[in-house]
């Protein structure tokens, strides 16, 4: 298996979670299909798996623009939460990324920049043991605007206290990659690794 490189000029490296850090995106379909079943609506897998990355309540609000049944929010969220937490034990390590985060824990600072809610974040990093290595988490949480926009990796950068020229992010989604580049950070696509 080829290994991801991180040239010697970089100073600080960003991850996004979900499908970078841990393969959770088929949990996070299964509990988005429960969430969306459960409160009779139509499941439609395709259009929920090309919203990965973005916040939840941004994929409810395309959702009822495209659907007939409308989602509330808050309940669709809640019940994927709940299914979510209670199915922790699924997930899996990203190998070949979260060896990164082992090999340069003590040596360079490390952030988590995700679309990803922050419960759903700290319960993915505590599970594989990794929560401890990040010294900032920016999530869908925090009062920046979601990825394709730079500004969840310029945060990431900041609280860090890299400038992001030196920073590298890793990424498995197409707008995470777009964002990193808009930041003018090296933006590596984790997909060929898996």
């Amino acid at each position: 298996m080829k290994s991801i490189e991180v040239p010697s000029f970089i100073k600080g490296l960003i991850f996004d979670c979900d499908g970078t850090l841990v393969d959770s995106m088929p949990l996070h379909m299964k509990a988005w299909e429960f969430a969306v079943v459960q409160s009779g609506a139509v499941w439609d897998y395709e259009f929920f798996f090309s919203k990965k990355g973005m916040p939840g309540k941004d994929i409810i609000e395309l959702y009822n623009q495209y659907f007939p049944k409308k989602l509330s929010f808050e309940d669709a969220v809640k019940v994927k939460q709940e299914y979510f937490s209670t199915h922790r034990k699924d997930f899996q390590p990203i190998r070949p990324v979260v060896n990164i985060v082992l090999r340069y824990k003590d040596k360079l600072p490390m952030a988590v920049a995700s679309g990803g809610t922050l419960e759903n974040v700290k319960i993915q990093l505590q599970s594989l043991g990794i929560y401890s290595f990040f010294k900032a988490i920016v999530t869908a949480d925090d009062n920046v605007e979601p990825k394709p926009s730079p500004n969840i990796f310029l945060e990431a950068a900041k609280q860090i206290d890299i400038l992001p020229e030196y920073c590298q992010v890793f990424e498995d989604g197409d707008l995470g990659l777009e964002a990193a580049k808009k930041a003018g950070m090296i933006a590596t696509d984790v997909r060929p690794f898996l």
